[in-house]
């Protein structure tokens, strides 16, 4: 597999301070997906944003893997009941115009 569009692991936690166990527990929790290569750990580039979120979390809020997880699938409903607020507004909107 083509590795160039991948980020390594090794320099992740290096960039972002935080132990290479946290990545290790974050894809334990099925938070991120590690690819194996070659013995080489990666993730996708298009993780960053939701690993950076984690990462604020965990350093700055002090919340565990498992409030992660909490965190983020409350956050994953209220995006999704906001889309279906806006579809019935617009069914809603079809029928008093």
């Amino acid at each position: 597999m083509n590795t160039e569009n991948l980020i390594p692991l090794s320099k992740l936690y290096m960039h972002y301070d935080v132990e290479m166990s946290f990545f290790f527990n974050l894809n334990e929790m099925g938070l991120i997906e590690i690819l194996t290569i070659d013995e080489n750990k990666y993730i996708y580039p298009e993780s960053i944003y939701e690993i950076e979120k984690m990462i604020r979390m965990h350093q700055e809020l002090e919340v565990n893997i498992q409030g992660i997880d909490v965190v983020l699938n409350l956050l994953q409903k209220i995006e999704d009941l906001q889309n279906e607020l806006v579809s019935v507004k617009n069914r809603l909107g079809l029928y008093e115009g």
